[in-house]
C-alpha cells in the first residue's frame, strides 16, 4: 500500500499518524522529492474526476493565475498541471494494487477500509 503526499501537509500528517498507530503498513511516496509519474496520475483520473483530484481549496491553486485555472478544463490539462505543480494534488492518496482506496484523509473513512 502507498501514501502519497507532502510531508508538510497537515492532513498528510493526520493520516500517517493514523494509519502507524493502527499498524498498518504502507510506502510513503513523498510528491515533492519523487514527483508523480503520467501513468500513476492517469491510473488516478480514470478513477476519479479530475475535478476531486485537483485541490482547488489550497494555496496552490490559489495562487494560479485566473488564466492558469481557467485553463484546466478537462483529464489533460489536469494532468498536465498535476505533473507541473504536484501540490495541486489533493492529498493524501491512499492506493493499493493501483486502486485508489482514499483521497484526503477521514478517520471514519479509513476505520471502515481497516475495520478497526
Amino acid at each position: 500500500m502507498k501514501l502519497y503526499g507532502i510531508p508538510n501537509c497537515n492532513t498528510v500528517k493526520k493520516a500517517r499518524d493514523w494509519l502507524d498507530a493502527n499498524h498498518i503498513a504502507y510506502e510513503f511516496h513523498d510528491f515533492k522529492k519523487l514527483g508523480v509519474d503520467e501513468t500513476t496520475l492517469n491510473n488516478w483520473l480514470s478513477q476519479q474526476p479530475w475535478e476531486k483530484l485537483v485541490n482547488r481549496a489550497g494555496m496552490t491553486w490559489r495562487n494560479l493565475t485566473e488564466t492558469e485555472k481557467s485553463a484546466v478544463i478537462n483529464n489533460i490539462s489536469a494532468l498536465n498541471l498535476m505533473r507541473e505543480k504536484t501540490s495541486v494534488i489533493k492529498r493524501p492518496i491512499l492506493e493499493k494494487d493501483g486502486k485508489i482506496l482514499g483521497l484526503g484523509f477521514d478517520e471514519a473513512t479509513y476505520r471502515k477500509l481497516f475495520k478497526s
